[in-house]
């Protein structure tokens, strides 16, 4: 919970004060400086968090019941879908990455957040466009290649907008007092650097012209791949790195583990994605290069999968308090998973079943529904209070959110992996009607919406409890709010100052 305390005065407080005090008062300041922004960013990546479900329902039921709104044209499959897909990346996504980033680097580099009027006008920008670019998508004014649907204007203003957060965060940076990167600073600072020139390349290539014909479809993979690989999983490796040393009051297992995992990631990933094209019409050698760093990944993936699961060795238990490390290690366990799928996926022979098939949207959810998503959930959970000051209102609710989107990310993934793979199969087999597969996933498709719909429950509950948290919450809450209504005393998890943001340099083992 967060403290209510003097912040007037020296930055780290009455100097006289004990050191344990003066850390409470500096936490204090840097949560206040990033009230407004962070929580600007993260109400409205919620906004288009249920923007997003709502379309991704739509979409759902139409694969089973392609008569669902069938006379209204904007909600058309060929325009639904695109929307869905943008309105989670670019609002949901990339808006809560966004806060999360800010805040922890304000935590880490011990810094206050500054620049308030350029962020609020970034974070106005970005819903702006995205609103006009969801608009575009439901009206056919968009471009036809995924995760870059959105008209080029649009894509201007996005790349506008990021160009103000890495200013903050390259301000925040050099205002730092203390010399040291953190493990989390790392990952930070490699999605910040990193997606800008991702996507401004990747629009330029494709949109203005640059990349013809199959050099085309390369530039979308290699785009569509890193877009997951070099922005969203450095934040979420970043919150994982930072929530679960923080949460458990001890430092991370590794520091130079987590150091390796972030060089061969940095290394291996962005050339990854050429093997969604095995089979296609290019060079053997440049699907063959995709595969190769794939298979490499297993060494970024391995050592951050030791790194936290070491870490939590002896305190598994607290999982049954803690909301934060809840979600949090779901996510970093769905990381483990995607990637050790996605290495698999590269190989020629796996590739040629799974490829064009439901499997591979089982794949993708996985990695940014319950890798990034819930890491995202996790850390709201934790930063909220400390920027309101205020506990959650409920913790039925949070369990709601959790079981919800849990179990039907669950479902979701095993249901479309399983009619996926099996769909694969036989459309390698010539001697299989087609028609005869389309009948055989729709018992996986109708699983398909029920997941939604439970993923929806979890997602309106965690609206229901921002809106409370936000309206009032519990100011009078004596500690966090946590699953069980009657806990030991001495069990207090989550109470987010077990631990300072370094607790001497060791919170994230950086005592090198």
């Amino acid at each position: 919970m967060s403290e209510t305390v003097d912040v007037s005065g020296h930055p780290d407080g009455d100097l006289s004060e004990p050191p344990r005090d003066r850390d409470v008062i500096r936490r204090a300041r840097i949560d206040e400086s990033c009230r407004g922004p962070v929580l600007f960013f993260v109400l409205t990546a919620v906004v288009w968090l249920l923007v997003g479900t709502v379309l991704a329902i739509v979409a759902s039921v139409k694969m089973h019941s392609p008569e669902f709104l069938a006379d209204w044209e904007p909600l058309t499959f060929g325009r639904v879908r695109p929307a869905h897909l943008n309105t989670v990346i670019y609002g949901w996504s990339s808006l809560a990455g966004m806060g999360v980033l800010l805040w922890l680097q304000a935590r880490l580099c011990r810094a206050p957040l500054r620049f308030h009027r350029l962020l609020y006008a970034v974070g106005i920008l970005w819903n702006l466009a995205v609103a006009a670019g969801t608009i575009a998508l439901l009206t056919t004014h968009f471009n036809s290649v995924e995760w870059l649907e959105f008209p080029v204007w649009t894509a201007a203003l996005l790349g506008v907008g990021f160009v103000g957060v890495m200013a903050v965060s390259l301000d925040l940076f050099r205002r730092r007092t203390k010399h040291h990167i953190f493990v989390s600073q790392w990952y930070l600072f490699g999605a910040v650097f990193w997606f800008p020139i991702l996507y401004v390349l990747a629009n330029l290539m494709i949109h203005l012209g640059m990349a013809t014909g199959v050099a085309q479809g390369t530039a979308n993979w290699w785009f569509a791949h890193n877009v997951l690989g070099i922005w969203f999983t450095p934040i979420g490796l970043a919150a994982a790195y930072y929530f679960i040393p923080k949460v458990l009051g001890r430092p991370i297992h590794s520091y130079y583990l987590s150091l390796l995992g972030f060089w061969t990631l940095a290394l291996f990933y962005n050339w990854a994605g050429t093997h969604h094209l095995i089979g296609g019409p290019l060079p053997v050698w440049l699907t063959t290069v995709g595969t190769v760093a794939s298979m490499m990944m297993f060494i970024p993936v391995i050592t951050v999968a030791i790194n936290h699961h070491m870490t939590m060795v002896g305190h598994f238990e607290k999982l049954k308090f803690s909301p934060t490390l809840r979600f949090i290690v779901f996510g970093a366990m769905s990381y483990t998973l995607v990637s050790v799928q996605g290495s698999l996926m590269a190989l020629r022979n796996v590739n040629e079943t799974t490829h064009f098939t439901h499997y591979t949207v089982a794949h993708a959810h996985l990695g940014m529904y319950a890798f990034f998503t819930m890491a995202m959930f996790g850390a709201i959970y934790y930063m909220l209070p400390r920027l309101l000051g205020r506990e959650w209102p409920s913790a039925t609710l949070i369990r709601v959110h959790f079981w919800c989107t849990g179990t039907g990310i669950f479902l979701y993934f095993t249901g479309l992996s399983w009619g996926g793979w099996r769909q694969g199969e036989m459309m390698n087999h010539d001697t299989v009607d087609f028609l005869a597969i389309v009948d055989y996933l729709i018992p996986f498709l109708w699983s398909r919406s029920f997941a939604g719909i439970l993923m929806t429950v979890g997602h309106v509950a965690f609206a229901i409890l921002l809106w409370k948290m936000w309206r009032g919450g519990q100011a009078d809450a004596q500690g966090p709010t946590q699953f069980p209504a009657r806990q030991p005393l001495t069990e207090r998890p989550d109470d987010g100052d077990v631990a300072d943001d370094g607790a001497g340099d060791a919170q994230q083992g950086e005592s090198p």
